[in-house]
């Protein structure tokens, strides 16, 4: 399987916003999680979509972060909103709970205080 590939992320002031972008093959038959890992800690999901588009978030994110996708153009986003310096981390996707993919070079999401 290729990798997916995102891209989105950057510098921020806390409060401010990004969108992050994920384009992977196969996103309509399975579950697309975005995932982060910040310095020193464990990669862990954040947010995923069904192939029907049901969303689940984790409690750190909930009603910051909305997870969307377009399949015709084969893209998973994240809507990041009221970014907060611990959302400082390297943001990847991938299927959910089985993990199709390599892990790709993922996106940085830098949030200043």
């Amino acid at each position: 399987q290729v990798q997916p590939v995102e891209s989105g992320g950057g510098l921020v002031q806390a409060g401010g916003s990004l969108r992050l972008s994920c384009v992977a093959s196969e996103i309509m038959f399975s579950i697309m999680g975005w995932y982060r890992q910040a310095p020193g800690k464990q990669r862990e999901l954040v947010a995923r979509i069904t192939s029907g588009g049901t969303t689940n978030y984790a409690d750190s994110v909930e009603g910051r972060f909305t997870v969307s996708k377009d399949k015709a153009k084969n893209t998973v986003y994240l809507q990041m909103d009221s970014l907060k310096p611990e959302d400082t981390a390297v943001y990847y996707c991938n299927t959910y709970p089985i993990l199709h993919y390599p892990w790709g070079q993922g996106t940085q999401v830098t949030v200043s205080s």
